[in-house]
């Protein structure tokens, strides 16, 4: 059952960002001073007394994007509108009403353009208003002609359950039950301009956020919900990930960082690659972030069919595989998002991964995958003399598969020999395309000796 939609509305720098965090109780629109840095439609689920709604952060209506997005922009402002029960109409209460207020306004009431009349009532929101005395100039804002606003403070928190209830209570019956979690969340990760957004759009199957060939245009992590046969998913499309020497300003920092926290809470990362492009440090410095963050990964080569000339898809892997090594074990999909060309079938592959990290193994297996290992290359003692022994192993966890080896000493197992052994249970065991974690540990000497 989808959750009703809650739109946040308003000229730029009322505090709409802020007001999202603050509702929904943590961190996901950025928020800086800056003019125009919400671009799409991000949103967060919110729940009040076992009540939920989906809650929309949309861009500052009316302003000159800097990189001539201002009608996509728009867009995404009036698809907010049209699919929304409730349309929150932020203002400042700390300043006079401007023009761009009114404009809004007007929006509001279908006076712009031609524009139909939203279906959905306006709730006038006064942000701001940080200490009492902000709210004693709220009465001169009823002439934006939405009734007497509710005063908060997104900054302070101040005002929070009250617009929280009021929400509720204008929502009615439509407030819904807790939303089914998702089966899987996947980062949909890469550099600029590899087409991550077309490619979230081709799930959603609508234009859930802003595609453009200016490079940057995604800022936020913006979560996108998306069914496929019978099952909810979610995708995080996140910030085109450029040099960070060239982060330019917070804004693109703070994408940048998303994207970081992005892949750490992503169930399988998709890590676009574009066809027509060489593999570049920047590529390669995202495959390593996945390395380390030990995440299942789908290489996903999109733009596929602009590749004339190029390899064919046996010879691109065999590529992939000299200038990133470490990802040798990630499977590979060749995509075209801009009509949605092997798009469902790098989610299905994405689903295999994620249940490959679920799995769990016995102790019996894993003991005899080392003793296997251990007939085939036995360690060589160190330099001292000491010879490392490998009593057994067990799995302490899944997502990502955990896997803890019992050795008398783990200073003196030598790493040559670690990759060894840890190359070889892998291939043992049904884990050969997502990271395993191996974790080598001293086993007490009283185990020692009782075993």
């Amino acid at each position: 059952m989808s959750l009703p939609i809650v739109a946040i509305v308003g000229r730029p720098n009322v505090g709409k960002s802020s007001l999202l965090n603050t509702l929904a109780g943590r961190r996901i629109s950025i928020v800086d001073p800056t003019p125009g840095v919400t671009r799409d439609r991000v949103s967060a689920v919110c729940e009040v007394d076992d009540r939920y709604f989906e809650l929309i952060d949309t861009g500052g209506y009316g302003i000159e994007d800097a990189d001539d997005l201002t009608a996509h922009v728009e867009q995404q402002i009036q698809l907010a509108i049209s699919g929304a029960s409730l349309i929150l109409f932020v203002v400042d209460v700390q300043q006079e009403i401007t023009p761009l207020d009114s404009e809004v306004a007007r929006l509001l009431r279908g006076g712009k353009g031609g524009a139909q009349q939203p279906k959905a009532p306006v709730l006038l929101v006064a942000n701001k208003a940080d200490i009492d005395q902000h709210k004693l100039q709220a009465g001169s804002l009823i002439k934006l002609g939405f009734g007497e606003p509710i005063c908060v403070s997104a900054l302070h928190g101040r005002g929070r359950r009250e617009l929280l209830e009021t929400i509720i209570e204008r929502l009615g019956d439509e407030a819904g039950e807790e939303p089914v979690a998702p089966v899987m969340r996947v980062a949909i990760i890469g550099k600029r301009n590899v087409g991550k957004s077309t490619f979230i759009n081709a799930l959603a199957g609508e234009e859930r956020v802003i595609v453009s060939e200016v490079p940057g245009t995604t800022r936020d992590s913006i979560d996108v919900r998306f069914e496929m046969a019978g099952q909810s998913f979610v995708a995080i499309d996140t910030a085109g990930v450029g040099k960070k020497a060239r982060l330019k300003s917070s804004v693109e920092f703070y994408g940048y960082t998303r994207a970081l926290a992005s892949i750490r809470r992503a169930d399988v990362v998709l890590f676009l690659i574009d066809a027509t492009a060489d593999i570049s440090d920047v590529d390669k410095k995202l495959a390593r972030i996945v390395i380390d963050e030990f995440k299942p990964c789908v290489i996903v080569v999109n733009k596929w069919d602009l590749a004339k000339g190029r390899a064919g898809a046996e010879d691109y892997g065999e590529y992939l595989t000299k200038v990133m090594p470490h990802m040798a074990t990630a499977p590979i999909a060749f995509t075209t998002a801009t009509v949605g060309k092997n798009i469902r079938a790098a989610i299905e592959t994405a689903q295999g991964l994620f249940k490959q990290a679920r799995q769990r193994v016995t102790t019996g297996q894993l003991n005899r995958a080392i003793e296997e290992t251990l007939a085939a290359y036995q360690p060589v003692a160190s330099k001292h003399g000491a010879q490392p022994k490998i009593y057994y192993a067990t799995q302490i966890s899944t997502c990502p598969p955990t896997i803890v080896l019992f050795v008398n000493n783990p200073a003196i197992v030598r790493e040559q020999y670690r990759r060894f052994a840890e190359n070889r249970i892998r291939e043992t065991l049904p884990f050969e395309e997502v990271p395993v974690r191996f974790v080598w540990r001293a086993r007490k000497s009283r185990e020692v000796a009782s075993g």
